[in-house]
């Protein structure tokens, strides 16, 4: 699996981590001090990847988490079929199909950007 460990002190905004078993990227990172008996606390919000749903956590600062390692690739845009476009990969000439972004205006031989985490794939 392509993920790491980290403590939860060395997140960053912007960075990505796990949340209920889905990658997030992090929208928002706090600490709170240490309590009378215990140690300082870090609340994460973040969104996820690939589904966009909001969620949170809150752990001790020196807990470990899950950080996964998300590809960015390039590709380019073999054919568009009404939502879905034929893409292929540049790097390894592999095609795979698409669901294209609402708002977004692909045409054939066109170049994107996307991310990729254990088979899913997403357009920047």
């Amino acid at each position: 699996m392509a993920k790491q460990q980290k403590q939860v002190r060395e997140l960053q905004e912007g960075s990505y981590v796990m949340m209920d078993s889905a990658p997030c990227k992090i929208d928002h990172y706090s600490t709170a001090k240490p309590g009378k008996h215990g140690s300082a606390k870090a609340r994460v919000e973040g969104r996820g990847v690939f589904d966009s749903k909001k969620r949170s956590l809150s752990q001790p600062v020196d807990a470990k988490v899950w950080v996964p390692i998300i590809d960015r690739k390039q590709g380019q845009v073999v054919s568009v079929t009404g939502d879905d476009a034929q893409v292929m990969d540049l790097d390894t000439y592999e095609t795979f199909t698409m669901r294209i972004p609402e708002g977004e205006d692909f045409s054939p031989e066109s170049e994107i950007e996307y991310l990729e985490y254990e088979g899913n794939r997403k357009v920047v």
